[in-house]
C-alpha cells in the first residue's frame, strides 16, 4: 500500500506545483481570467495565511503545522492495507507537500513562503485555492466517510458492537 499511497502524494504535489508554475509564468498577481463563463475564475494570489488568509502574519505556524501532519501521515502509513485508505493519505500528503513547499521555498522568504492561490469558485466558495488543497479537502472528506463507514486501515468494515436488550 505504500506504493499507491507514494503515487498518490508523487502526482498530487505534481499537480498542483506545474499548476502552480503555469500560473507565476503566465499570469501577473491580481490578475482574474474567466473561464467557462465565470462559473470558474483563474485569479493569481500569493496567500501568507491559510484558508482566507487567515492568520496571514503567522506563516511560520502553518508551516510547522504542514510538517507534523507529514511526519504523522509517514508514520500512520506503515499500518496500511487498504487501497482506498492509502489513496486518502496520498491525497492529503501530496496536497500538504504542495503547500508546504510553497512555504518553504518561496518568497518572501524559508519558512515564511507565500502560497500560491489561484482557483476561483464565485458561485461556491468567497475563497482562492489551489490544488493542493483541493487534494487536502478530497482526502480529508474521504477520511470522515471512512471513518463513518468504520472503514479500519485494513480496509475492512469492522462490526457493530451488540448492544445488551
Amino acid at each position: 500500500m505504500l506504493a499507491l499511497l507514494a503515487a498518490v502524494a508523487v502526482g498530487a504535489f505534481a499537480l498542483d506545483q506545474i499548476s502552480k508554475a503555469l500560473v507565476v509564468s503566465s499570469m501577473t498577481e491580481g490578475q482574474t481570467i474567466e473561464a467557462l463563463g465565470g462559473f470558474l475564475q483563474w485569479h493569481f494570489v500569493r496567500n501568507p495565511g491559510a484558508a482566507f488568509s487567515f492568520a496571514a502574519g503567522s506563516t511560520w505556524i502553518f508551516t510547522g503545522v504542514s510538517t507534523v501532519m507529514v511526519i504523522v501521515i509517514l508514520v500512520v502509513a506503515r499500518r496500511l492495507a487498504s487501497k482506498r485508505w492509502a489513496a486518502v493519505f496520498g491525497l492529503v500528503l501530496g496536497g500538504a507537500l504542495g503547500n508546504l513547499f510553497d512555504r518553504l521555498f518561496r518568497e518572501p522568504g524559508f519558512g515564511v513562503g507565500h502560497v500560491i492561490d489561484f482557483i476561483y469558485t464565485p458561485w461556491m466558495l468567497p475563497a482562492i485555492y489551489n490544488v493542493a488543497d483541493m487534494c487536502i479537502v478530497v482526502g480529508m472528506s474521504a477520511f470522515v466517510l471512512l471513518t463513518l463507514f468504520d472503514i479500519g486501515f485494513d480496509g475492512k468494515r469492522r462490526p457493530k458492537a451488540k448492544k445488551d436488550a
